[in-house]
């Protein structure tokens, strides 16, 4: 089997939490041809998709890629193309997306290029209200602030197109300074921005579920640190273990026949004091945390179920 990884580059990568890493991992064990390039690597010739890709080693140890030689070649000379590539989901994501969908109809990409374009983490999960808690998108900065002004208690502002906790503030009615904040996320009524009231289980962590092709597989609990509400490992949350509770179990059973349907086949989704949050389909995270609380490899469970779609997408040609 030859992959494709693309993905941010590998000088970038921070092996001891990158799921990315463990799948090429896992490729390489299995003996496959473990290729990588960035986004600026796709291009489109008389309408087919390729890529100027490097073949890699890839090590448990360091150095823990060896790259090899260079090649141009058709994205149809790659069994699967994973997309990989970190957020943010700007134009150039996209671009890529479009590039991806060039690719031959016997590659099987990861996850669907229809389905990273049609929906947005935030937006996609905001179609399911019985899932999700209230919310206000908008860029109207009066509307902005009479939604926190009607919460009981706190409420949370972030940007609509953000990741990494970036930009999120949590403020209240009697918040001198939400008149500013609003200005400084809206820029002033031009940039969107996600209104949410504070849900009470926050403080307890922020849920990361990982399903594969529609089915939930594991899950790790995101406690925020001390100075930090934000429940984002990179600032100071604690990872611990986790069941999944009769909600979650909804939530993924209402989701599963969805993701499936449009490809997505390795999705982490966030869920908060039962309600979901977000539906992380461009570039999930989590393994590496699962697999050390829980003693599984959970990458080659997801390579698993990769190889056996690819077997029936093929079938279907």
């Amino acid at each position: 089997m030859q992959t494709l990884f693309v993905m941010d580059p590998l000088e970038k990568i921070h092996v001891d939490g990158d799921s990315t890493y463990m799948l090429m991992l896992e490729g390489q064990r299995r003996d496959h041809g473990i290729w990588f390039c960035t986004p600026s690597g796709l291009f489109l010739k008389n309408g087919e998709g390729w890529a100027t890709a490097e073949r890699v080693l890839v090590n448990a140890k360091a150095p823990h890629f060896e790259k090899k030689e260079v090649l141009t070649r058709s994205l149809g000379a790659f069994d699967v193309v994973w997309m990989r590539k970190d957020p943010p989901f700007d134009m150039d994501y996209i671009l890529s997306t479009y590039l991806l969908d060039r690719a031959s109809s016997q590659t099987l990409v990861v996850n669907h290029p229809t389905g990273l374009k049609l929906f947005n983490e935030k937006i996609w999960a905001m179609t399911f209200p019985d899932l999700h808690p209230p919310t206000l998108l908008s860029c109207d900065m009066e509307q902005i602030g009479d939604f926190v002004r009607a919460q009981p208690e706190r409420a949370v502002l972030k940007p609509w197109d953000g990741n990494g906790g970036r930009g999120v503030l949590v403020t209240s009615a009697q918040d001198r300074n939400l008149g500013s904040m609003i200005e400084l996320l809206t820029q002033n009524g031009r940039d969107y921005v996600i209104a949410q009231p504070y849900l009470k289980g926050a403080d307890d962590g922020d849920k990361r579920i990982l399903l594969f092709n529609g089915e939930p597989v594991g899950a790790v609990l995101r406690v925020p640190g001390k100075t930090d509400f934000r429940g984002n490992m990179h600032v100071g949350a604690s990872v611990e273990s986790c069941d999944l509770s009769p909600r979650d179990v909804e939530i993924c059973q209402t989701l599963g026949p969805q993701l499936k349907k449009y490809g997505q086949i390795f999705v982490g989704i966030d869920v908060i004091d039962g309600y979901l949050t977000e539906i992380n389909i461009t570039s999930p995270t989590g393994i590496r945390e699962i697999n050390r609380l829980n003693s599984v490899r959970l990458e080659a469970d997801l390579v698993d179920v990769v190889e056996s779609c690819l077997s029936q997408h093929r079938e279907t040609l």
